[in-house]
């Protein structure tokens, strides 16, 4: 059984920061891939930034690219998003979501056995 909790979201002004947690538990060594989607009102959810699990290769979505920095703490089985430089079109909700096979595309839902239940960030004008 695998559960992944993610915290930290909130309500900021344009221009401040968050920092997203995700938590991990259960099987986390079958890992391959961690990641973090986002989904705004009316949107599908797309892909933010993926990190994998036993090393330090980061990949970005060209919207947050220098913005965002995504970071992993095996330690704690945790995964972390740092987000600066908000901007009201950041607005979601955020998932994060872990793969345990190789292969796939790293911007597809479907690529993603595990998900969390999601955290809201609100950026204001």
């Amino acid at each position: 059984q695998v559960h992944l909790v993610e915290s930290g979201g909130g309500l900021v002004q344009a221009g401040g920061s968050l920092r997203l947690s995700c938590a991990a538990s259960g099987r986390t060594f079958d890992f391959n891939r961690v990641s973090w989607f986002r989904q705004a009102p009316g949107k599908e959810r797309e892909f933010v930034a993926a990190i994998g699990w036993r090393g330090s290769t980061t990949y970005y979505a060209a919207s947050v690219k220098g913005r965002f920095t995504i970071s992993g703490d095996n330690a704690k089985n945790t995964v972390y998003l740092q987000m600066d430089s908000l901007k009201p079109d950041d607005t979601a909700v955020y998932y994060c979501a872990a793969q345990n096979s190789p292969g796939g595309s790293l911007s597809y839902t479907t690529t993603y056995t595990f998900w969390g239940q999601g955290t809201q960030v609100t950026v204001s004008s």
